[in-house]
């Protein structure tokens, strides 16, 4: 399995405001901030899957190629700081132009289409979802394993936007293992069921903010496909704040 996915989601957040929070003291302006900081992700997934896999810290590597990131902008295009840590060539840098991370999942999403199963009723889904949500809380990795069918699978979609796993996760224990570590419980995180989709699904937090929605396919009396969107371009409607009630006007009866 892929060593990004034995990270928790709080970590990964932390960590991506980390890299928006250097390169924003660097360049002065959220907008460039947040522009490096997808760049930086992009090299990440660019590195072929065996350099990453030795990259003993990813978060000091991604904080020195943001750095880079930002004295190219800062220096002007051509100079020495333009060229990231840990890309070593021209040709690396035009691969990770690519959103790599986006592509594998992008195959298995198509995959999983073409197969969906029947639904099931909705009651049956509602108790699975309660129940992938109850073993979450109590990191039990045996419980949730039997929510799942053998060969379920799971897709992670970062968007090559956050430190999430690139490639989808097969068989029903590597699935619960890896929702196990993403989803674990610390301060200032929750998981709560909610409707995704038109179909109770689970959504995690992380200091209120909306950190990965979930859902869920069912086949049978198991759950044979699992979703998990951490993109945060893809959660902003989540994180929209709520419009406030508007206020009637003496017209309507609500004045003095």
């Amino acid at each position: 399995m892929d060593r990004v996915a034995a990270v928790p989601l709080a970590e990964l957040l932390d960590e991506r405001r980390y890299l928006l929070d250097v390169a924003c003291w660097m360049l002065g302006s959220a907008g460039a901030a947040e522009r490096v900081v997808d760049e930086t992700y992009r090299r990440w997934y660019g590195l072929p899957d065996a350099a990453r896999g030795r990259i003993e810290v990813p978060r000091s590597w991604l904080a020195r190629t943001a750095g880079g990131i930002c004295l190219g902008r800062l220096t002007g295009p051509g100079r020495p700081g333009d060229t990231a840590a840990g890309t070593g060539s021209a040709d690396r840098l035009r691969n990770a132009e690519r959103p790599a991370a986006a592509l594998p999942a992008e195959r298995a999403r198509a995959g999983v289409r073409a197969q969906r199963p029947r639904p099931v009723t909705s009651y049956r889904h509602d108790v699975l979802a309660r129940a992938v949500r109850d073993a979450c809380a109590a990191q039990d990795g045996e419980l949730l394993a039997s929510l799942l069918a053998p060969d379920a699978t799971a897709l992670f979609d970062g968007g090559g936007k956050i430190r999430a796993l690139a490639t989808p996760v097969h068989g029903g224990r590597q699935v619960a293992a890896s929702l196990l570590t993403l989803l674990a419980l610390r301060p200032r995180t929750t998981l709560t069921t909610h409707s995704v989709n038109g179909r109770t699904g689970l959504v995690a937090r992380y200091d209120h903010q909306v950190a990965a929605v979930i859902s869920i396919a069912v086949t049978g009396r198991r759950i044979t496909h699992v979703s998990i969107v951490l993109n945060p371009d893809k959660l902003r409607l989540w994180n929209r704040p709520p419009r406030p009630p508007e206020r009637p006007s003496p017209r309507d009866g609500g004045g003095l």
